[in-house]
């Protein structure tokens, strides 16, 4: 039986790693097995960063909120948890999309927070 030697397979799977390595720096897109770790740990940065990526806007929109917050004379905490009591649904993203777009919307939101927390008295102590 004659030996096998893997031509067109050998040359489709060098051709689909480097195709996916196109752009990388120095050998990671010529050389197979450069290319193959680069194409590896891309996907591992990638992965983690999709995570890392939702952190980063959460932490972006509270801030936005903290800023608008202080505008008006209150705190964060106590806009959340007023806007929480007073039965208000509204996440964090859109919360900061109105404090950017819709500024008279976002004072009645604050006034109502301040309202329901002071209404509590867990809120003042």
């Amino acid at each position: 039986m004659p030996r096998v030697r893997k031509g067109a397979a050998r040359a489709q799977a060098r051709k689909r790693i480097l195709r996916k390595a196109r752009g990388y720096f120095g050998t990671n897109h010529l050389h197979k097995y450069r290319a193959r770790n680069a194409i590896i740990r891309a996907g591992v940065y990638a992965y983690r960063d999709r995570r890392a990526r939702k952190r980063d806007m959460r932490s972006l929109w509270i801030v936005r909120i903290t800023a608008a917050c202080r505008m008006r004379g209150t705190r964060y905490s106590l806009f959340i948890s007023g806007l929480k009591q007073s039965g208000i649904l509204l996440n964090r993203k859109m919360l900061s999309e109105i404090a950017i777009h819709d500024p008279k919307l976002f004072d009645r939101l604050v006034e109502t927070a301040v309202k329901a927390s002071k209404a509590t008295p867990a809120a003042a102590a």
